[in-house]
């Protein structure tokens, strides 16, 4: 059976007009055929997703881990585990003021802290609670990803038919269009030039001119699909899909072999 590759756009507030989309392909040799994108209007879709039987492989766009600075600053436990299932037990409201208070005492320029894949990935801190809301991405997603029965290389011993990495699309697509924006969900900023910066990435993928070695298949319905969407959520998807193709040829998944364990790692970072 050929491996399955996910690649996940995720939101912490799934709703029919701002759904969690999931890209689905396969990969032969360097060429990643896209089946289709699928979109998951509430949460019951995407626990269904992570209990799938395998074997897949699927890229998430949220964070799987809290910085290591953060966690001994707040006394929370330092182990992956007990450390989410505290997090998962918290309202919103609580994390939000525990870590707007550590923010509060840290010096301007040095508000947040940091994971060690952050600066690599050129991601934002997985402690942000807007702009965007990380904090709770990772709020809703780990523990449905930990209930599922998933595993998490490097952090979590799950089943490993069923598989799920970090990812994150903003990474890849600097690579491939540099600092251009291509999405926005404000109708008022979906521009024509973020328009052609999304035809200006689907080229690049279709090319696989990207260090990854990853070449996009994709039909002209696809293609045309993935143009249109001004809000970028299935081509993040598709990013996020890309990433797992190249986990899936990687040892270890990729990810560096002294991988900080509780904080984790984005692949491909």
């Amino acid at each position: 059976m050929s491996l399955q590759l996910l690649g996940i756009d995720f939101t912490s507030a799934p709703t029919r007009r701002k759904p969690i989309t999931v890209a689905r392909g396969t990969l032969a040799g360097s060429r990643l055929g896209l089946q289709r994108v699928d979109a998951l209007n509430d949460f019951a879709a995407f626990d269904a997703l992570l209990r799938e039987p395998g074997p897949w492989l699927g890229a998430f766009d949220f964070p799987f881990g809290l910085p290591r600075e953060l966690v001994e600053a707040l006394q929370w436990p330092c182990e992956w585990l007990p450390l989410m299932r505290h997090y998962a037990a918290l309202p919103r409201d609580d994390i939000r003021q525990q870590f707007a208070a550590f923010c509060a005492a840290r010096p301007v320029g040095g508000k947040f802290a940091h994971r060690a894949c952050d600066v690599p990935a050129g991601s934002s801190p997985s402690m942000k609670w807007v702009n965007p809301p990380v904090a709770y991405m990772l709020h809703a997603g780990v523990p449905r990803l930990i209930d599922a029965g998933v595993h998490l290389p490097a952090l979590h011993i799950g089943d490993a038919t069923r598989t799920a990495l970090e990812a994150y699309p903003g990474l890849l697509a600097r690579e491939l269009i540099g600092a251009r924006s291509y999405k926005s969900d404000d109708k008022a900023k979906q521009t024509p030039e973020r328009l052609i910066a999304r035809k200006d990435l689907l080229e690049a993928l279709e090319q696989g001119r990207m260090q990854l070695g990853i070449r996009v298949a994709m039909s002209h319905a696809q293609r045309d699909a993935l143009t249109a969407d001004a809000s970028g959520d299935r081509l993040d998807a598709l990013l996020c899909l890309v990433q797992a193709a190249w986990a899936s040829t990687q040892p270890g998944h990729g990810l560096p072999a002294d991988v900080d364990a509780l904080e984790g790692w984005i692949v491909s970072a």
